[in-house]
C-alpha cells in the first residue's frame, strides 16, 4: 500500500468535496486516512492471513465429535460504497472423531482477516468459512469435519446512512456437511442464531 499516494488522493479528494485542505481539523487528515486504511484493508495484505491451528482429534483422550461454536463481532467495508456494514457472527463446526479439531481463537482472527477489505457480506460468510474448512482438511483429506455452518447478521451503513436511509439487518448463512444434510443439526444451529 502506497501510503504517500494515498494521502496525495485525499488531499484532492477533501478540495473536490468543498473542504479547506489547509484548515487546521483537516491539516493531518489524509495522513490519518492513509494510516487507517493500512489498518482497516489489511485482508489485501497476503502476508497478515492467519495461520489457522489445527490439532489431531483425541490426542489426550478425548474425542470430539459434538458441535463447537464460537460467536463474534466482525467490521467489513461494502465493495459497492466504501462505507462500514458489520454485526455479529456465530461459527460452528462438526469435528471429524479421526481428523483434526480447530484452536478456536483463530476463528475471529480468520473473520478479522477476510473483513479487511472491501466485501459483500455473502463473499465475507464464503471465505470464511472455506478457508477454516480447508486448514481442517490440510493434513488429513480423508476425515473432513462432519460439518461447518456461520451465521452472520450485519448492519449495512450503505443502507442505513445514504439511499432508502432505512434500518434494517442483512442475515447470510453458509451450512455444510451434517449441517446441510441433516435436518436435525441444522435445526440445533439455527435455535443457536
Amino acid at each position: 500500500m502506497n501510503k504517500n499516494k494515498i494521502e496525495k488522493l485525499w488531499r484532492e479528494i477533501l478540495i473536490e468535496i468543498g473542504e479547506d485542505p489547509e484548515r487546521e481539523g483537516l491539516l493531518e487528515t489524509p495522513k490519518r486516512v492513509a494510516k487507517m486504511y493500512e489498518e482497516i484493508f489489511r485482508g489485501y495484505d497476503e502476508s497478515q492471513k492467519p495461520k489457522v491451528t489445527v490439532f489431531n482429534n483425541g490426542v489426550d483422550g478425548i474425542v470430539c465429535d459434538e458441535m463447537i461454536s464460537d460467536t463474534g463481532s466482525f467490521y467489513s467495508h461494502c465493495e459497492h460504497h466504501a462505507v462500514t456494514f458489520f454485526g455479529k457472527y456465530i461459527f460452528a463446526y462438526i469435528p471429524n472423531p479421526k481428523g483434526k479439531i480447530l484452536g478456536i481463537s483463530k476463528v475471529a482472527r480468520v473473520v478479522d482477516y477476510f473483513s479487511a477489505k472491501l466485501q459483500i457480506q455473502e463473499r465475507l460468510v464464503h471465505e470464511v468459512v472455506e478457508y477454516i474448512w480447508d486448514a481442517l482438511c490440510l493434513d488429513c483429506k480423508e476425515y473432513p469435519p462432519l460439518g461447518m455452518a456461520m451465521y452472520m447478521n450485519g448492519s449495512h451503513l450503505c443502507k442505513e446512512m445514504r439511499g432508502v436511509k432505512k434500518k434494517g439487518k442483512m442475515t447470510t448463512k453458509i451450512l455444510k456437511g451434517n449441517f446441510k444434510n441433516i435436518d436435525s443439526t441444522r435445526q440445533e444451529f439455527l435455535r443457536m442464531v
